[in-house]
């Protein structure tokens, strides 16, 4: 029996005891507590290889979770320029992912980004003005607002003649593409124009093939994808189902990674599917005389980058000639002229280019054998590609987009009297609702009118350049990879319900596919002269039933979907994206 004593230590060693055995699961009272609750995770905050993101949680709204401005590579200035992209510096806290990174510097274009990196007046303001900025290797990322995880991946490269665009115009959001085709839908920046391809001796390493390519602008799309790769799951995409979408320059630069010898000897191989919307890669060897190639030979880009340096040179007062200008380039090490070189600023660059040497202002990949192949469609023939389902399409009137073209097929003139200037004012400023402000005359040239006439007006003109222009590609490229693979499928976009005279001067017009495959009609260069409440129905159904077979696309390689109400078969037929006023009219041919 024990002492009171005794009793009392034991009963102080209970007491001591209670609050360890509550620690350790027990309340003292032979009951378990109940759980601590879990700490809360955003689902907007991801790791990647860098650092973390914080994006923005959209559910409430799109359905959508986003990261804006995430950097994929450093910044390619200073002696950055002109060489191929390195990996970003880490960072240690968590980096606000919720604002589009710089537009790429760039001379001022309508499709181009203004002042402000968005879609606002300063576009119309700033036209052949430098704008954008060298710091702009950033990626976009949206996908859906659940847990759902290995989403098929949609990587979108945007349009602009490889010298202008950017990922902040707002028909680009992907949010509605992302909620619409259960994917994680991305849109990187790419260099542009003479930043982006330049082909000069001086710039040259002789051991960095790579750089040496002048391809930056490709560079930097291999740099996104294999950021991808690394970094796409965390985000809840399959790095292993990736889709190279791209439209116009961006269709080009996605026929250009397709065909890279770089990509086909990439492991892992880093897409799988490729979706080009009007473009193409044939050099003017590939196709039929007369027709118009949609790839320059290299030794374009040797003459643009050649000129490019004599004409700095001179603009310098260090010579007064192309003679002299050769000399003083002569007496200088690479090195001096790599310095120098780099030493001007885009608006010098985009100036001297624009107003000394205007015919050879044009950018695109160069065909050198390292980044780009030297011929692409010889690579397809000869099976040095990346074998992937390839769904392709152009718009109906591709031509109408490219009214000063028309000269190139008979036209007596530039089919378009209005300035760039006044194309952007009127449709920032156009009310598609009320009584039309044009007419056909205040915007078509006199000798493409009426615009329906055979041969000579605007429409016919238009097909013509389309014809040697866009399809003459189209055919080269599609029929080559045909011949290697049974998954080729092709659209056609004909969708023209804008209110006149807008159905007139545009229709089907090159880009106008683009907000129904991205589902976003909001304010953008086209909106105002297109959108209305009288074609809403058939325009929304339509752009549903587009963005569901683009999903069916990146999910399974087959376009075919229950939304298009026809099977879809392989190249040659092609399916017809229309839609009345009021409902979607799809049909094959």
């Amino acid at each position: 029996m024990k002492s009171a004593s005794q009793k009392r230590r034991l009963l102080a060693a209970a007491c001591i005891a209670l609050p360890l055995l509550a620690a350790c699961g027990g309340d003292g009272n032979g009951k378990s507590p109940a759980p601590a609750p879990a700490p809360s995770v955003s689902p907007v905050l991801k790791s990647t290889t860098y650092g973390q993101v914080e994006g923005v949680d959209s559910s409430a709204t799109s359905g959508t979770y986003s990261w804006k401005g995430i950097p994929f590579a450093k910044p390619p200035v200073g002696d950055l320029r002109w060489k191929a992209p390195v990996d970003p510096d880490a960072w240690t806290t968590a980096k606000a992912a919720k604002e589009y990174g710089n537009a790429c510097a760039q001379y001022g274009r309508i499709y181009g980004p203004g002042t402000n990196n968005r879609y606002d007046e300063t576009i119309g303001t700033t036209l052949n003005q430098a704008v954008g900025s060298e710091d702009c290797l950033y990626l976009n990322i949206w996908r859906p607002a659940t847990t759902d995880t290995n989403l098929p991946v949609i990587v979108f490269f945007h349009g602009g003649s490889n010298v202008s665009g950017y990922t902040a115009d707002p028909v680009y959001d992907g949010a509605n593409l992302a909620k619409a085709a259960n994917a994680v839908v991305i849109t990187p920046n790419f260099r542009l124009g003479i930043l982006g391809f330049l082909a000069v001796p001086q710039l040259k390493t002789g051991t960095d093939a790579a750089t040496d390519s002048g391809n930056f602008a490709i560079l930097d799309s291999i740099k996104a994808l294999q950021f991808i790769n690394k970094n796409i799951a965390s985000f809840g995409g399959n790095p292993a189902n990736v889709t190279i979408m791209g439209q116009s320059a961006g269709a080009i630069n996605v026929y250009a990674l397709m065909t890279s010898p770089m990509m086909v000897a990439a492991n892992p191989k880093l897409f799988h599917k490729v979706v080009p919307m009007s473009g193409g890669l044939s050099l003017a060897s590939n196709l039929p005389a007369g027709s118009i190639p949609t790839m320059s030979p290299a030794t374009t880009y040797d003459l643009q980058g050649t000129t490019l340096l004599q004409q700095l040179v001179i603009a310098d007062n260090l010579a007064v000639d192309t003679a002299t200008a050769n000399a003083y380039i002569a007496g200088r090490s690479a090195t001096q002229i790599a310095e120098y070189m780099r030493s001007k600023t885009p608006a010098v660059l985009f100036n001297t280019l624009l107003t000394r040497l205007p015919a050879l202002a044009g950018s695109g990949p160069i065909p050198e054998g390292t980044a780009v192949p030297t011929d692409a469609i010889a690579a397809i023939n000869a099976g040095n590609y990346v074998k992937a389902p390839v769904m392709a399409g152009n718009t109906r009137d591709e031509g109408k987009l490219f009214p000063s073209f028309l000269p190139l097929v008979g036209g007596a003139a530039n089919a378009r009297i209005v300035s760039d200037a006044q194309l952007f004012s009127t449709q920032l400023n156009y009310n598609p609702e009320a009584a039309p402000a044009i007419s056909i005359s205040d915007w078509i040239h006199a000798s493409y009118l009426p615009v329906n006439t055979p041969t000579t007006g605007f429409t016919a003109r238009a097909h013509q350049l389309n014809t040697v222009f866009f399809l003459a590609s189209r055919d080269n490229i599609l029929d080559a990879l045909k011949a290697k693979q049974s998954e080729v499928w092709y659209y056609q976009f004909n969708w023209d319900k804008q209110p006149a005279p807008w159905n007139d001067i545009y229709g089907a017009a090159h880009l106008f596919d683009l907000p129904f495959m991205f589902g976003n009609f909001g304010p953008s260069l086209m909106s105002n002269i297109m959108n209305t409440n009288a074609n809403r129905g058939g325009r929304l159904a339509l752009s549903d039933t587009m963005m569901k077979s683009l999903g069916a696309f990146a999910k399974n390689g087959n376009p075919n979907d229950a939304a298009l109400g026809v099977t879809w078969n392989a190249w040659p037929q092609k399916l017809i994206f229309d839609a009345t006023l009021t409902d979607k009219a799809i049909s094959v041919q």
